[in-house]
Protein backbone atom coordinates (compact mmCIF):
# COMPACT_ATOMS: atom_id res chain seq x y z
CA UNK A 1 0.00 0.00 0.00
CA UNK A 2 1.06 3.54 -0.96
CA UNK A 3 -0.09 6.94 0.28
CA UNK A 4 0.19 9.39 3.14
CA UNK A 5 -2.11 10.40 6.16
CA UNK A 6 -3.91 6.86 6.11
CA UNK A 7 -4.22 7.47 10.18
CA UNK A 8 -6.68 10.76 9.39
CA UNK A 9 -8.95 8.55 6.80
CA UNK A 10 -12.18 8.78 8.39
CA UNK A 11 -13.87 6.75 5.56
CA UNK A 12 -13.02 5.30 2.09
CA UNK A 13 -14.49 3.41 -0.93
CA UNK A 14 -13.28 0.11 -1.82
CA UNK A 15 -12.84 -1.30 -5.12
CA UNK A 16 -10.97 -2.71 -8.36
CA UNK A 17 -11.95 0.59 -10.12
CA UNK A 18 -10.86 -0.02 -13.57
CA UNK A 19 -11.78 2.65 -15.84
CA UNK A 20 -12.92 4.51 -13.00
CA UNK A 21 -16.58 5.13 -14.70
CA UNK A 22 -19.42 6.77 -13.13
CA UNK A 23 -20.53 3.78 -11.27
CA UNK A 24 -17.53 4.43 -9.90
CA UNK A 25 -18.21 8.25 -9.41
CA UNK A 26 -21.39 7.06 -7.47
CA UNK A 27 -19.04 5.54 -4.61
CA UNK A 28 -16.81 8.67 -4.49
CA UNK A 29 -19.52 11.05 -4.47
CA UNK A 30 -20.83 9.22 -0.71
CA UNK A 31 -17.12 10.27 0.68
CA UNK A 32 -16.35 13.06 3.44
CA UNK A 33 -13.52 15.55 3.41
CA UNK A 34 -11.82 12.87 4.95
CA UNK A 35 -12.22 10.23 2.62
CA UNK A 36 -9.74 7.93 0.39
CA UNK A 37 -10.67 5.98 -2.22
CA UNK A 38 -8.77 2.32 -2.19
CA UNK A 39 -7.88 0.46 -4.70
CA UNK A 40 -7.55 -3.72 -4.96
CA UNK A 41 -4.97 -4.41 -7.56
CA UNK A 42 -5.22 -6.95 -9.59
CA UNK A 43 -2.77 -5.70 -12.38
CA UNK A 44 -5.53 -6.85 -14.88
CA UNK A 45 -7.08 -3.37 -15.14
CA UNK A 46 -6.49 -2.19 -18.67
CA UNK A 47 -9.00 0.62 -19.25
CA UNK A 48 -8.04 2.81 -16.71
CA UNK A 49 -4.26 1.07 -15.24
CA UNK A 50 -2.11 1.13 -12.58
CA UNK A 51 -1.67 5.02 -10.82
CA UNK A 52 -3.73 6.89 -13.49
CA UNK A 53 -7.01 5.88 -11.79
CA UNK A 54 -5.83 8.48 -9.54
CA UNK A 55 -6.00 11.23 -11.85
CA UNK A 56 -9.91 10.80 -11.57
CA UNK A 57 -10.96 11.79 -7.94
CA UNK A 58 -10.20 14.59 -5.57
CA UNK A 59 -9.45 12.20 -2.77
CA UNK A 60 -6.00 10.59 -1.61
CA UNK A 61 -5.89 6.89 -3.71
CA UNK A 62 -4.39 4.10 -1.87
CA UNK A 63 -3.58 0.61 -3.02
CA UNK A 64 -3.65 -2.79 -1.92
CA UNK A 65 -1.44 -5.45 -4.54
CA UNK A 66 -3.75 -7.77 -4.50
CA UNK A 67 -0.48 -11.00 -4.21
CA UNK A 68 -0.86 -8.72 -0.13
CA UNK A 69 -3.93 -9.79 0.70
CA UNK A 70 -5.18 -12.75 -1.97
CA UNK A 71 -4.94 -15.68 1.17
CA UNK A 72 -6.75 -13.50 3.76
CA UNK A 73 -10.10 -14.34 4.57
CA UNK A 74 -12.89 -12.03 5.67
CA UNK A 75 -11.79 -11.42 8.81
CA UNK A 76 -7.97 -10.83 7.89
CA UNK A 77 -8.59 -8.24 5.53
CA UNK A 78 -10.86 -6.45 7.66
CA UNK A 79 -8.25 -6.34 10.49
CA UNK A 80 -6.07 -5.58 7.72
CA UNK A 81 -8.29 -2.58 6.89
CA UNK A 82 -8.50 -1.27 10.57
CA UNK A 83 -5.11 -1.49 11.32
CA UNK A 84 -4.36 0.36 8.34
CA UNK A 85 -7.10 3.23 8.85
CA UNK A 86 -7.55 3.14 12.51
CA UNK A 87 -10.26 5.99 12.41
CA UNK A 88 -12.36 4.59 9.59
CA UNK A 89 -15.78 4.90 10.65
CA UNK A 90 -17.32 4.19 6.89
CA UNK A 91 -16.85 1.53 4.29
CA UNK A 92 -18.71 2.64 0.48
CA UNK A 93 -18.93 -0.13 -1.95
CA UNK A 94 -20.54 -1.14 -5.33
CA UNK A 95 -23.85 -3.49 -4.87
CA UNK A 96 -22.16 -6.35 -6.98
CA UNK A 97 -18.51 -5.50 -4.29
CA UNK A 98 -16.66 -9.04 -3.85
CA UNK A 99 -13.72 -9.91 -2.59
CA UNK A 100 -11.15 -12.61 -1.21
CA UNK A 101 -9.74 -15.57 -2.72
CA UNK A 102 -12.02 -16.10 -5.82
CA UNK A 103 -14.49 -13.40 -4.91
CA UNK A 104 -15.74 -15.81 -2.02
CA UNK A 105 -16.40 -12.75 0.58
CA UNK A 106 -19.45 -10.69 0.10
CA UNK A 107 -21.07 -7.57 1.54
CA UNK A 108 -22.63 -10.12 4.05
CA UNK A 109 -19.07 -10.36 5.28
CA UNK A 110 -18.25 -6.74 5.61
CA UNK A 111 -21.10 -6.22 7.89
CA UNK A 112 -20.29 -9.14 10.01
CA UNK A 113 -16.82 -7.68 10.72
CA UNK A 114 -16.81 -3.87 10.53
CA UNK A 115 -17.98 -2.12 13.67
CA UNK A 116 -18.62 1.28 11.33
CA UNK A 117 -21.61 1.62 8.39
CA UNK A 118 -20.77 0.03 5.75
CA UNK A 119 -22.76 1.79 2.29
CA UNK A 120 -23.74 0.08 -0.43
CA UNK A 121 -24.23 2.29 -3.91
CA UNK A 122 -26.83 0.89 -5.95
CA UNK A 123 -26.40 -0.35 -9.42
CA UNK A 124 -25.87 2.95 -12.24
CA UNK A 125 -27.62 3.24 -15.49
CA UNK A 126 -26.70 5.69 -18.26
CA UNK A 127 -29.57 5.31 -21.08
CA UNK A 128 -30.61 2.79 -20.26
CA UNK A 129 -27.04 0.92 -20.17
CA UNK A 130 -26.30 -0.74 -16.55
CA UNK A 131 -22.73 0.75 -16.31
CA UNK A 132 -19.45 -1.57 -15.86
CA UNK A 133 -16.09 -1.71 -16.55
CA UNK A 134 -16.61 -5.18 -18.65
CA UNK A 135 -19.72 -3.30 -20.60
CA UNK A 136 -17.19 -0.57 -21.31
CA UNK A 137 -14.40 -2.22 -22.07
CA UNK A 138 -16.31 -4.08 -25.17
CA UNK A 139 -17.21 -0.59 -26.49
CA UNK A 140 -13.79 0.74 -26.74
CA UNK A 141 -13.34 -3.06 -28.18
CA UNK A 142 -15.90 -2.54 -30.79
CA UNK A 143 -14.86 1.24 -31.70
CA UNK A 144 -18.01 2.52 -30.07
CA UNK A 145 -15.72 5.35 -28.13
CA UNK A 146 -18.66 7.79 -28.09
CA UNK A 147 -20.50 4.95 -26.05
CA UNK A 148 -17.64 4.10 -24.09
CA UNK A 149 -17.13 7.95 -23.08
CA UNK A 150 -20.91 8.30 -21.82
CA UNK A 151 -20.66 5.34 -19.89
CA UNK A 152 -17.10 6.69 -18.29
CA UNK A 153 -18.03 10.00 -18.21
CA UNK A 154 -14.91 11.22 -19.47
CA UNK A 155 -12.72 11.13 -22.67
CA UNK A 156 -10.86 7.79 -22.45
CA UNK A 157 -7.10 8.07 -22.95
CA UNK A 158 -3.99 5.82 -23.96
CA UNK A 159 -0.89 6.58 -22.61
CA UNK A 160 2.13 5.20 -24.37
CA UNK A 161 6.00 5.62 -25.02
CA UNK A 162 7.14 6.62 -28.46
CA UNK A 163 8.60 4.38 -31.11
CA UNK A 164 10.07 4.92 -34.08
CA UNK A 165 7.95 4.30 -37.28
CA UNK A 166 8.59 3.73 -40.66
CA UNK A 167 9.65 7.30 -41.29
CA UNK A 168 7.05 7.10 -44.78
CA UNK A 169 4.97 9.71 -43.50
CA UNK A 170 6.94 12.59 -43.29
CA UNK A 171 8.71 11.80 -46.42
CA UNK A 172 5.20 11.23 -48.80
CA UNK A 173 1.97 11.24 -46.58
CA UNK A 174 1.49 12.96 -43.07
CA UNK A 175 3.91 12.74 -40.11
CA UNK A 176 2.92 10.74 -37.03
CA UNK A 177 4.05 10.35 -33.81
CA UNK A 178 4.44 5.89 -33.29
CA UNK A 179 2.86 5.21 -29.57
CA UNK A 180 3.44 1.96 -27.69
CA UNK A 181 0.81 2.17 -25.22
CA UNK A 182 1.15 -0.79 -22.36
CA UNK A 183 -1.49 -1.98 -20.25
CA UNK A 184 -4.17 -0.07 -22.07
CA UNK A 185 -7.30 -1.93 -23.91
CA UNK A 186 -7.39 -0.57 -27.44
CA UNK A 187 -10.06 0.47 -29.46
CA UNK A 188 -10.96 -1.38 -32.86
CA UNK A 189 -8.90 -0.97 -35.33
CA UNK A 190 -9.27 1.83 -37.35
CA UNK A 191 -9.18 5.96 -37.92
CA UNK A 192 -10.51 8.19 -35.22
CA UNK A 193 -10.90 11.80 -34.14
CA UNK A 194 -8.73 12.49 -30.71
CA UNK A 195 -6.54 14.70 -29.20
CA UNK A 196 -3.02 13.89 -28.35
CA UNK A 197 -0.11 15.39 -25.89
CA UNK A 198 3.50 15.77 -27.26
CA UNK A 199 5.42 17.87 -25.15
CA UNK A 200 3.29 18.95 -23.05
CA UNK A 201 0.62 20.13 -25.21
CA UNK A 202 -2.52 18.64 -26.04
CA UNK A 203 -3.92 18.95 -30.27
CA UNK A 204 -6.35 17.71 -32.43
CA UNK A 205 -5.09 14.52 -34.16
CA UNK A 206 -6.24 12.04 -36.21
CA UNK A 207 -4.81 8.67 -34.72
CA UNK A 208 -4.76 5.47 -37.15
CA UNK A 209 -4.97 1.64 -34.98
CA UNK A 210 -4.10 -1.56 -37.45
CA UNK A 211 -2.04 -3.28 -39.59
CA UNK A 212 -0.32 -0.76 -42.10
CA UNK A 213 -2.20 -2.65 -44.85
CA UNK A 214 -1.25 0.01 -48.08
CA UNK A 215 2.65 -0.14 -46.56
CA UNK A 216 4.58 -2.65 -44.77
CA UNK A 217 1.90 -4.59 -43.21
CA UNK A 218 3.09 -3.55 -39.44
CA UNK A 219 0.85 -3.64 -36.69
CA UNK A 220 0.62 0.30 -35.37
CA UNK A 221 -0.78 3.12 -32.97
CA UNK A 222 -0.13 6.60 -34.96
CA UNK A 223 -0.84 9.70 -34.02
CA UNK A 224 -0.53 12.63 -37.05
CA UNK A 225 -1.13 16.55 -35.25
CA UNK A 226 -3.45 18.59 -37.44
CA UNK A 227 -1.43 21.69 -38.49
CA UNK A 228 1.60 21.50 -36.56
CA UNK A 229 4.70 20.40 -36.73
CA UNK A 230 5.74 18.99 -33.30
CA UNK A 231 9.34 17.59 -34.59
CA UNK A 232 10.85 15.07 -33.17
CA UNK A 233 8.47 13.67 -30.05
CA UNK A 234 10.14 11.77 -27.11
CA UNK A 235 9.20 10.27 -23.87
CA UNK A 236 5.35 9.61 -23.33
CA UNK A 237 2.33 10.51 -25.32
CA UNK A 238 -1.41 10.87 -24.06
CA UNK A 239 -4.10 10.14 -26.60
CA UNK A 240 -8.02 11.28 -25.77
CA UNK A 241 -10.28 9.18 -28.35
CA UNK A 242 -13.48 10.91 -29.62
CA UNK A 243 -15.24 9.17 -32.14
CA UNK A 244 -14.48 6.38 -35.01
CA UNK A 245 -13.90 7.74 -38.66
CA UNK A 246 -13.42 4.57 -40.20
CA UNK A 247 -12.65 1.20 -40.56
CA UNK A 248 -8.91 0.61 -41.92
CA UNK A 249 -8.82 -0.32 -45.67
CA UNK A 250 -6.06 -1.21 -48.22
CA UNK A 251 -5.09 1.62 -50.52
CA UNK A 252 -3.39 0.76 -54.42
CA UNK A 253 -1.13 3.88 -53.93
CA UNK A 254 0.18 6.31 -51.65
CA UNK A 255 -1.79 9.25 -53.77
CA UNK A 256 -5.05 7.43 -52.71
CA UNK A 257 -4.18 7.16 -49.06
CA UNK A 258 -2.66 10.85 -48.76
CA UNK A 259 -5.62 11.89 -50.33
CA UNK A 260 -8.17 9.24 -47.57
CA UNK A 261 -6.30 11.18 -44.88
CA UNK A 262 -7.17 14.46 -45.62
CA UNK A 263 -10.74 14.01 -45.47
CA UNK A 264 -9.69 12.21 -42.28
CA UNK A 265 -8.20 14.88 -41.28
CA UNK A 266 -11.08 17.11 -41.83
CA UNK A 267 -13.46 14.78 -40.35
CA UNK A 268 -11.41 14.74 -37.21
CA UNK A 269 -11.53 18.42 -36.61
CA UNK A 270 -15.05 18.87 -36.87
CA UNK A 271 -15.39 16.51 -34.14
CA UNK A 272 -12.80 17.79 -32.18
CA UNK A 273 -14.20 21.36 -32.09
CA UNK A 274 -17.25 20.02 -30.81
CA UNK A 275 -15.52 19.08 -27.83
CA UNK A 276 -12.94 21.34 -27.03
CA UNK A 277 -14.14 25.13 -28.35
Amino acid sequence: MIGKNMSEIEDIALGAFDGMHLGHKALFDRLSEKGAVVIIDKHNANITPGRYRCEYVDRPCFFYDIKDIKELDAKGFLERVKKDFPKLKKIVVGYDFAFGKDRKYSIEDLKKYFDGVIEVVDEVKKDGISVHSRVIREFIKKGDIKRANTLLGHTYKIVGEVVKGQGLGKKKLYPTVNVNPKDFVLPKNGVYATITDVNGFYEPSVTFIGKRVSTDKIFSVESHIIGKDIGEAKGEVTILFFDRIRDNKKFDNLEDLKKQIEKDIDIALEIVKEHII
